[in-house]
């Protein structure tokens, strides 16, 4: 293989300006985590611990492999919203007993644990996550059901959640439920409809209406224990298949349930020993321009996350603003696809398309690492085909089925976000950088066309153009644009998996490709009509 040689000055002007940016960034966005990090606040903090319970986080925690690591899933939901920052669940991949498993787990100090949309949303992409990797799936649940002023947006939706969690086990995918508190009336059917549940006794209330509900509805008198608690249903309904004496109990029941699952990944392993790139990874900071319309060699950026720095480039002389090629991480095999001068070309669209299907009949993963402002156009690009080599690459990721992971490095516009593997596509696994922006097109760009439409819609009726309202216009369709491009604006809407540091990008995907391979890697057999 090609070892990669960078060409990067780290003590230029600009390297140190960029790395400053990406810094302040990084500040900024731990600022944002903390909101997360602090759930209710201390007031609900103090009381949830005065209690003799623990945070989720601290679950986690417990429940883990010591030292093992865990990679948070949708942190910021919510953000810009009306709700609590992190949407009141936690979500995530951890190893426990040696098991990588998707983690929920319920944040009672936000409204008791209370479901909003957001709540919703982070859960479903949580869920889809263990089923497209095939990963056992683990609730640990303390909610007093649905945010209910805002039902009329979680009810119908909601009942996905139940939907979901049969469909896991149907198949094959285990599903357990500790419940430390409340769950009551839907959140019932989690533990309802999980393979596996541990109670904790005196804590854990588990019944679709409680006593208030009960008695409003049948006049009967009723009790939290002889309705739906723990005991009651460890001994009577037999809904609790284990009875946890405290929390700590429950986690070390619930690892107890991991380790006889007798899990057995169906991928292949990595196939050569992992090695550190040749490069620091710490250089990263300093590679994205702080104005994003600078292009930047992505070749810097895969010698910094790949094993060895090698690199085996594809057509590295054609289609030269897309890179692709073959490397490793972590050992295991993976296809890269990343923007090198941002536009896309007839011949970076023909050349995906080919990559993409060698890919798929190697069954190796594909990493698309994002910079691209979209497909170029103009007279010249449309008389060339622009538009049937483009379909051609959306074609090629929309119909591959080798698991796709996303890095969102910087610009992300246009077509361009559909054809280097966006949300839409489904990647298994999508992360951006703290420097990501996505838009349909750049803030000036989008709002120059506006003030075109305008002015030919004046011209047309024989009017003047007011030009003081369309200079108004245009700043305050940048500056909204803008915002609503940022990474945080993307993040908090769950466009992405999370916000990640640079820095951090080798060991994500390392997780991630090691999380993916609990299933089959197989490629696509056909890729329907290329238009030629």
């Amino acid at each position: 293989m090609t070892v990669l040689r960078s060409t990067l000055d780290t003590g230029s002007a600009e390297y140190t300006a960029n790395r400053a940016a990406m810094l302040r960034k990084l500040e900024e966005l731990a600022a944002e985590q903390a909101k997360a990090l602090a759930g209710g606040g201390p007031k609900y903090v103090e009381r949830h611990h005065r209690r003799g319970k623990l945070l989720p986080r601290e679950r986690i925690e417990l429940l883990l492999d010591p030292d093992a690591p865990f990679l948070e899933l949708s942190p910021l939901a919510a953000w810009g919203t009306d709700y609590p920052v992190g949407g009141s669940v936690v979500t995530g991949i951890g190893v426990v007993e040696g098991v990588e498993c998707v983690i929920i787990a319920n944040d009672p100090t936000v409204r008791g644990g209370a479901s909003n949309p957001w709540t919703l949303k982070k859960t479903f992409r949580a869920l889809d996550i263990a089923r497209e990797n095939r990963l056992p799936l683990i609730n640990l649940v303390e909610s007093s059901g649905a945010d209910l002023p805002s039902q009329s947006e979680i009810f119908i939706p909601g009942g996905r959640v139940f939907r979901e969690l049969t469909r896991l086990s149907a198949a094959r995918i285990p599903t357990i439920a500790l419940v430390f508190g409340n769950s009551t009336a839907g959140g019932a059917y989690v533990p309802g409809m999980s393979d596996h549940v541990v109670m904790v006794k005196e804590r854990a209330k588990v019944f679709l209406g409680g006593p208030p509900l009960v008695k409003m509805a049948t006049g009967e008198e009723s009790d939290d224990e002889s309705l739906g608690g723990a005991q009651m249903h460890a001994s009577v309904s037999g809904l609790a298949d284990y009875l946890a004496e405290d929390e700590l109990d429950a986690l070390r029941l619930g690892r107890r349930i991991v380790a006889r699952l007798n899990w057995r990944k169906l991928g292949p392993g990595p196939t050569q020993p992992p090695e550190e790139p040749k490069y620091d990874p710490e250089e990263l900071l300093g590679l994205v321009p702080a104005d994003l319309r600078v292009p930047f060699d992505p070749r810097e950026v895969i010698a910094r996350i790949v094993d060895g720095s090698r690199f085996d480039e594809f057509k590295p002389r054609y289609g030269t603003s897309l890179v692709t090629g073959w490397a490793a991480i972590h050992g295991y095999p993976i296809g890269i696809l990343a923007n090198a001068h941002g536009v896309l070309f007839s011949e970076e669209s023909q050349k995906a398309a080919q990559f993409i299907q060698l890919a798929n009949t190697a069954d190796t993963p594909l990493l698309f690492l994002q910079n691209t402002t979209g497909y170029m156009v103009g007279a010249e690009y449309e008389q060339k085909g622009i538009i049937k080599h483009g379909a051609m690459m959306i074609n090629a990721v929309s119909n591959s089925r080798v698991p796709h992971l996303t890095i969102v490095m910087g610009a992300s516009y246009g077509a361009g976000n559909y054809g280097m593997c966006g949300r839409a596509y489904d990647p298994r696994f999508l992360f951006t950088w703290p420097s990501a922006k996505s838009a349909v097109m750049g803030p000036a760009q989008l709002a120059g066309v506006l003030s075109i439409i305008a002015r030919q819609a004046a011209a047309a009726k024989g009017q003047p153009y007011d030009e003081e309202a369309d200079a108004k216009m245009r700043q305050m369709v940048e500056s909204q644009i803008e915002q609503e491009s940022l990474a945080l604006f993307l993040s908090g809407r769950l466009y992405d998996d999370g916000i990640i540091d640079p820095r951090d990008t080798r060991t994500v995907l390392g997780i991630c490709l090691s999380a993916i391979h609990n299933g089959p890697v197989e490629g696509a057999g056909a890729f329907g009509v290329f238009r030629m």
